[in-house]
């Protein structure tokens, strides 16, 4: 399946530091699509990751879902039964734990302007989210693999690095 068939409004989803926000962020420069990133939403800016009142993200999340076009990133399973109602395609990346952890580093110590930042946030390691990608994304896993096999739009799912980086060279996506 290519990147045409999914549509004007594509949603990507993901274990955290599987590479939702950098693919987000290429498809909307190939495709013209807005890249909504939902850390973005969730969280204040000019913080450290301070999340919004519920009732202020589920607002600013469906105000962007209304969109003609866009490419959005993100989990946050409250808002997904609406976003997979106005959603056209679904990209469901599954990067590998060690993967993930090397990523997260990575982007905590050498990454500036990474897409998805949070403007006015520092990166730093912290044992929480270390925890968060070595345990609790085993079932989150399991739930998106599930929610994939469900879901009945066009869909793609990138089970591997190589998987991800064959389908930025098809689809001729830059970083």
């Amino acid at each position: 399946m290519i990147l045409d068939s999914l549509g004007p409004r594509i949603c990507v989803m993901g274990p955290s530091n599987s590479g939702k926000s950098t693919l987000a962020a290429a498809i909307g420069r190939a495709r013209g699509l807005t890249p909504i990133h939902l850390d973005q939403l969730y969280h204040l800016p000019q913080t450290n990751w301070q999340p919004r009142p519920p009732e202020e993200f589920i607002a600013l999340h469906d105000e962007a879902i209304v969109g003609a076009s866009w490419v959005m990133e993100g989990n946050y399973s409250r808002c997904l039964p609406q976003r997979l109602a106005r959603a056209t395609g679904f990209i469901l990346l599954d990067a590998a734990t060690a993967t993930s952890l090397l990523r997260y580093v990575r982007r905590s110590w050498f990454e500036r302007d990474r897409p998805g930042d949070l403007e006015g946030s520092r990166n730093s390691v912290r044992w929480a989210m270390i925890r968060h990608i070595a345990i609790v994304t085993r079932e989150n896993r399991r739930r998106y693999k599930e929610l994939f096999d469900r879901i009945s739009l066009p869909k793609i799912r990138l089970a591997t690095t190589r998987e991800l980086e064959r389908f930025y060279r098809s689809e001729r996506l830059g970083r």
